[in-house]
């Protein structure tokens, strides 16, 4: 399975770092990563990691600029594209059409081809515009999936809440993960009888 993982420049950049991570850990799945300038910046100060540490956790990294490489073409067959997280920048620019860096032109790639797009959009409050847009996309086929926190699996640490968004996003490409945390209330009555 070929996976194209694009991390733009909006807060949240740890939902991009664990879902390399844990694609990365599947045998038969192959990460093509578009990091963007603004990616690298925020990934820098909210993660202390460096560009290169990043680029290291996908198999292949392209430049942001270069919109001749592979991931440009359709001719490149993908299995999914997932933009974690997606600024707003970055959704409205797919939502228009404007391949104007390799993320956004990828992510129009997975559109055009009927190819699974989702997008982790990081934003709050949101205007019209924004909604607007978000329907846009999904008319166009791709998937909106804010980073929005359940609580139902008692998260413990910050990375227990990261780590269910990142499997939520696993089962939207079809990997889902063993050790995934599920709804199951049968499991919440159990523990409250235990009390």
């Amino acid at each position: 399975m070929r996976i194209v993982v694009g991390i733009s420049g909006a807060s949240g950049s740890i939902y991009g770092l664990r879902l390399l991570e844990k694609l990365r850990a599947r045998p038969g799945v192959e990460t093509h990563l578009v990091l963007t300038h603004p990616g690298e910046r925020t990934a820098w100060v909210e993660t202390q990691r460096t560009a290169a540490e990043i680029r290291a956790l996908a198999h292949f990294s392209y430049p942001i600029e270069d919109i001749g490489c592979r991931l440009a073409s359709g001719s490149f067959p993908t299995d999914a594209m997932v933009v974690a997280p997606c600024s707003i920048h970055s959704m409205s620019a797919i939502a228009a059409g404007i391949s104007s860096n390799l993320l956004v032109r990828a992510a129009d790639v997975s559109l055009k081809e009927r190819r699974k797009l989702i997008l982790l959009v990081r934003e709050t409050p949101l205007h019209l515009g924004h909604l607007r847009a978000m329907a846009s996309l999904a008319e166009m086929g791709a998937i909106i999936c804010p980073p929005i926190p359940a609580f139902y699996h008692q998260p413990q640490t910050v990375m227990d809440i990261v780590d269910h968004t990142v499997d939520r996003v696993l089962d939207l490409l079809g990997l889902p993960a063993p050790e995934a945390r599920r709804w199951n209330p049968d499991e919440i009555r159990d523990k409250e009888h235990e009390s």
